[in-house]
């Protein structure tokens, strides 16, 4: 089940987030640098302010009464790119918690991002996705997503470049 995140959620959403993170880029990153996004990236205030931003939504992916993972999706103003960009969605994040991956958990937040695009009539999903992430670089060019430009994004100290990638609809 995929359920959309309330104001109730946001200590799971921290949890969720901070876990994946952790555990997808811990091995490559020096431990300061995680200490310091785990704790402003996914902070209380910034995770409610998120929540309560008109042009932004969070998902959750449920197993029963288990948290699987998450979605979180931005259009127009919310944007971290394309700011602005009516005929856009933006998939910021999707987070599946290690022990649950292989299990099409990410395939149905994806389709869930696709549903909600097309209710919102864009013309394409763009996301940025780290250029180091081989397993997601992949699960999104199998979804169709192209690499049209590249942003940098910092973690802590350190910049990084992301891939930008987008696909029509």
């Amino acid at each position: 089940m995929i359920r959309k995140a309330t104001e109730g959620d946001v200590s799971l959403l921290q949890h969720v987030g901070r876990k994946t993170f952790y555990e997808t880029f811990a091995s490559a990153n020096s431990e300061k640098d995680m200490v310091e996004y785990l704790a402003n990236g996914f902070s209380e205030s910034k995770i409610l302010e998120e929540l309560h931003d008109d042009e932004s939504a969070f998902y959750l992916a449920y197993d029963g009464e288990i948290a699987m993972g998450y979605l979180k999706l931005n259009w127009g103003h919310a944007q971290t790119e394309l700011s602005g960009e009516s005929s856009a969605l933006e998939i910021e994040r999707i987070y599946v918690l290690q022990e649950f991956q292989g299990k099409q958990v990410g395939q149905a937040l994806y389709a869930k991002a696709v549903e909600i695009a097309q209710q919102k009539r864009v013309q394409f999903i763009w996301l940025g996705v780290w250029e180091e992430n081989s397993k997601a670089i992949r699960f999104y060019e199998k979804n169709g997503f192209v690499a049209f430009d590249k942003h940098i994004f910092r973690l802590g100290r350190d910049e990084q470049t992301d891939i930008m990638m987008k696909k029509m609809l």
